[in-house]
């Protein structure tokens, strides 16, 4: 199979699997949803994104990471010669729960299997998971965010996989122009660096300053 067919094979799956999470009711979030949000990106892409659960801008355009935490997150791919478009952002939870609380484990549990149908179809090199969440959910034990972003581990579910454990928007952006804020573009251009070398491609670079 050439790797033109391949790229329409992930992308015919995952497409098909968006489908089955964009009508899941596997757990009582779907009663309060205005639409599920199963990911968006690139299906062959080196580099995923996971997050803690939809919010309330995501639930109303069908999108992750389009608020203004998206929009920092968009900042701080641009700023290590990435585009949104070139790698795949999803999250542990496909649907808001209410008032933006944690996600509880019977809603992780019902969710499980479409993020690893995910992981599977894409097949990244690294995962950067974005805050305590979604970090301890993918890596199997209890994060520390504070102590522990910046870390790297492999994925306990897939050992070809690495983990990129960073903080989530949401957070930098309580605590602007600080370390935290540094830290945030710093474990970016990181994971980029890691997947890409030094240098990302041209195709990657183009049109990144706008």
């Amino acid at each position: 199979m050439t790797s033109l067919n391949k790229e329409a094979c992930a992308d015919s799956k995952l497409q098909i699997l968006n489908y089955q999470i964009r009508g899941c009711n596997r757990c009582t979030l779907a009663q309060g949803r205005i639409q599920a949000v199963p990911g968006s990106g690139d299906p062959t892409t080196r580099l995923m994104v996971v997050g803690e659960a939809p919010g309330y801008e995501e639930d109303k355009q069908g999108l992750p990471f389009v608020g203004r935490s998206g929009d920092l997150l968009n900042k701080g791919l641009l700023a290590a010669g990435l585009k949104r478009e070139n790698i795949y952002i999803t999250n542990v939870l496909k649907c808001r729960p209410p008032e933006n609380r944690d996600p509880l484990p019977t809603e992780v549990q019902a969710c499980r299997k479409y993020l690893y149908q995910q992981i599977s179809l894409i097949s990244p090199q690294l995962i950067l998971t974005l805050g305590r969440v979604s970090s301890s959910y993918l890596l199997e034990r209890e994060i520390k965010i504070t102590k522990e972003r910046g870390r790297l581990e492999f994925l306990p579910a897939n050992p070809n996989i690495l983990v990129s454990i960073i903080y989530h928007p949401s957070y930098v952006l309580r605590n602007r122009n600080t370390q935290i804020e540094r830290d945030f573009f710093h474990d970016i251009l990181q994971a980029r660096s890691i997947v890409y070398g030094k240098s990302a491609t041209t195709e990657l670079l183009e049109g990144s300053a706008g």
